[in-house]
């Protein structure tokens, strides 16, 4: 397996504070991998120092098969980080051009560019008359720029309303299909990802957590249970102690089990004085499955 991104004890510390600690990423080519973690969980820093932004305090990483920041991978990277630096008072299409001079390449990229993300008929106008979406779709269209084997996108739904959501999920969507790009992007926003992203890497507290296909994280692969009982939290414990990935569903307790783990999960909440209700198969989110992981923590 060819890997877009790889770290190996990925550590950043700022003062006596660490950021992020002993990550091992390992991100595949051709994925749209999805990075997940709650505010502070150090997704922006990793971010940075995959760019050669930040410098590691301990670690190594290799994007693209070459040092973060090298002129070689930078060659072969688009970004969109945080909020995109756009000049307002140029055209969108005056905005891909000073990407062009600046990086090289043929004024036929422009117009591919912005046809790519759907500008070709607003690339005259001022971007100061673009909506937040628009200018979302703009900072792509320079991110895509020449053609990028990596793309690494920081929160890019940030701020948009639901239309503007769908269409960057659309194009991010569409970009390992048209160019074979990887796609690495960070976002809070579980529901879309669970419709784009083949893979997941998940942060807490600056320490890597899961990572992998998205199906074994979010229910797809992964059979779950809903359960009713008297004593929903020691319902919860005793499962936990036994080693059972567990969730809250007011009234339910959702327990992560295949349905021959069922007679064995029974057995032990009856024996232990727990009342059961009901026990049936259940469908879990990927919003339910990653607070669940980080419930665990």
């Amino acid at each position: 397996m060819t890997l877009a991104i790889r770290s190996d004890g990925l550590s950043k510390q700022f003062g006596k504070l660490p950021a992020v600690e002993g990550l091992d990423l390992r991100v595949p080519e051709g994925t749209i991998t999805a990075f997940l973690g709650p505010n502070g969980a150090g997704k922006t820093t990793t971010i940075r120092l995959l760019l050669g932004l930040l410098k590691p305090t301990s670690g190594t990483c290799e994007v693209l098969g070459h040092q973060p920041g090298q002129v070689e991978a930078l060659r072969q990277l688009g970004a969109m980080v945080e909020s995109p630096s756009l000049y307002g008072h140029l055209t969108g299409y005056e905005n891909v051009e000073i990407t062009r001079l600046m990086r090289g390449g043929a004024r036929p990229e422009t117009d591919r560019v912005l046809e790519v993300v759907g500008l070709t008929r607003d690339a005259h106008r001022v971007v100061q008359q673009y909506s937040l979406g628009m200018r979302q779709r703009l900072a792509m269209a320079l991110a895509l720029f020449g053609n990028p084997r990596l793309l690494v996108l920081d929160e890019p739904t940030n701020g948009l309303d639901p239309a503007g959501i769908q269409e960057i999920r659309e194009l991010i969507r569409q970009v390992p299909r048209q160019t074979g790009a990887t796609v690495f992007l960070s976002s809070h926003i579980l529901a879309e990802v669970e419709q784009i992203a083949s893979n997941l890497v998940v942060i807490h507290r600056g320490l890597l957590r899961y990572q992998g296909p998205t199906a074994d994280l979010g229910g797809q692969g992964a059979a779950w249970q809903q359960i009713r009982v008297d004593q929903a939290g020691r319902a919860m414990d005793l499962l936990r102690g036994g080693g059972l990935e567990v969730s809250f569903e007011d009234p339910y307790v959702l327990v992560q089990s295949s349905d021959e783990g069922v007679p064995a999960l029974a057995a032990l909440l009856v024996s232990s004085g727990v009342a059961l209700y009901e026990l049936k198969p259940r469908t879990v989110s990927l919003e339910t499955r990653f607070l669940a992981l980080l419930e665990g923590a």
